[in-house]
């Protein structure tokens, strides 16, 4: 079940799909065309009668209205369907955050104020390349790429912590185990003294580790351009982002890769060891784009760090894009022409 916030985004985007005048008198006329259940619709009610997301219910239906009178959308025609995933990824190979669906046909992600796009495995990302189905190893991410480092970082913090008591080998640590040793642990993200330079050691081998292994795995199955589409979430079929960012409202239609060619040329993918405070993989994208020859790049990064908290579970790989979603290829402004005749009038 989606957390509150994203549970009013994404269906205040669905209410502004519908032709009533505001957030409430789409609420009290509960359309029968948006398919969810009457304790969600319950849920949506209290959560708008709170009072707590009152920005983001204004944002959101703002971009469901828009979406509605879009020529490149609903043109104004009330929608027969709308189907909310409700958090559940579809099933099948398709990397397009899909959160609405309308008429069987519109595919909508809503994204509000966040520059993480996905939270695969590291596994997952550098053997699979974002693959939705495959094979690929699920051990610790850690102890694959700096098995060395990772446990001269962990005995440093089992000294320092004295808990002498928990096993000597991290990688048959129990849930309990990863608990104390977490708990134990000065701060959020702050390490021991003694601890210090192994957690320096550990970022710079897992971030070299981890880009050479995506790069040997692309260019191994020759598929760069593919993993440029799904870093930049070019889906199989084009669908739409509503949403917004810290400057503006996200309003756009992303190309399948079909129309992505027809527009831009790819060039390269360079994958490269990132420097921060933790480990990272820095990537971008560069092309060009067809109508004027300007050669562009769009940047982005890999966090690949512990779920939950240090130690605590085995890392993700938290995947950022760096530039802004309405400056990336394939991402076209939704048009709106607002003198059309509006069909629900």
């Amino acid at each position: 079940m989606p957390d509150d916030r994203t549970t009013v985004t994404e269906l205040a985007t669905a209410l502004g799909m519908f032709p009533h005048s505001d957030v409430r008198t789409s609420l009290s006329a509960r359309p029968v065309e948006l398919a969810i259940t009457d304790g969600t619709w319950a849920r949506l009610a209290d959560l708008h009668a709170s009072g707590t997301y009152p920005d983001e219910f204004a944002a959101a239906f703002a971009n469901g209205r828009a979406f509605l009178e879009a020529p490149d959308a609903l043109r104004g025609r009330r929608p027969r369907l709308v189907e909310w995933t409700g958090g559940r990824r579809p099933p099948g190979d398709e990397v397009a955050p899909v959160d609405l669906r309308i008429d069987h046909v519109y595919l909508v992600s809503c994204k509000y104020l966040s520059r993480n796009i996905a939270n695969p495995s590291p596994a997952r990302l550098f053997d699979g390349l974002l693959a939705t189905v495959g094979d690929w190893e699920q051990s610790d991410w850690y102890l694959r790429t700096a098995p060395d480092e990772y446990r001269a970082l962990y005995a440093a913090c089992r000294t320092s912590t004295g808990l002498d008591d928990l096993p000597d080998d991290p990688a048959t640590l129990t849930a309990v185990d990863r608990r104390r040793l977490r708990l134990a642990l000065p701060g959020r993200s702050a390490y021991p003294a003694d601890a210090q330079d192994h957690y320096g050691a550990l970022c710079t081998r897992v971030s070299v580790e981890s880009a050479r292994r995506w790069g040997d795995n692309v260019a191994r199955q020759r598929s760069a351009e593919r993993q440029a589409w799904r870093l930049l979430r070019i889906g199989n079929a084009t669908y739409f982002l509503l949403g917004a960012d810290t400057r503006r409202p996200l309003r756009l239609r992303v190309a399948s890769p079909w129309d992505w060619r027809q527009a831009f040329e790819f060039l390269d993918l360079d994958i490269r060891p990132g420097r921060a405070g933790q480990p990272q993989v820095d990537w971008s994208v560069a092309y060009r784009e067809r109508p004027t020859q300007k050669h562009r790049v769009v940047e982005g990064h890999v966090e690949v760090r512990w779920s939950h908290g240090r130690f605590a579970q085995p890392p993700e790989a938290k995947i950022y894009l760096d530039t802004p979603s309405d400056e990336i290829p394939g991402y076209f402004p939704l048009s709106a022409e607002p003198d059309q005749p509006r069909l629900w009038d």
